[in-house]
């Protein structure tokens, strides 16, 4: 499942230099798929959704800290514990229960967002 940053985020950014994926993003900032990733043109959300990678999305939060779950991978493929969640001084680095993954599908999509080669 991905992670998400619950309310109790304190909003120090901690959480968002360690994210491999570039997954985590200030609040009121918009996201893009591209950020931190190889990922260009079209891209498949998980809902379906296509949008361009490279355009600016509309924040998920203006409150604090936000985890966009279409690029969370829960660092599978680059460390053993989601890294959000290790650095984070009050544990608001949560699994988020409503988009459970396995870690096949969370592998698969870290693959989708760094090509390599």
């Amino acid at each position: 499942m991905a992670i998400k940053i619950t309310d109790v985020c304190i909003n120090c950014g901690a959480c968002e230099p360690a994210c491999p994926n570039g997954a985590i993003y200030a609040n009121g900032d918009s996201w893009k798929i591209s950020d931190k990733t190889s990922a260009h043109g079209d891209y498949q959300l998980m809902s379906g959704q296509h949008v361009d990678a490279d355009a600016s999305q509309t924040p998920v939060s203006d409150d604090y800290f936000y985890i966009v779950t279409d690029k969370c991978t829960e660092c599978k493929g680059f460390h053993d514990e989601p890294q959000c969640a290790s650095v984070c001084p009050v544990d608001c680095c949560v699994a988020d229960l409503d988009n459970v993954e396995t870690e096949e599908s969370l592998l698969k999509k870290k693959a989708i967002l760094h090509v390599e080669g």
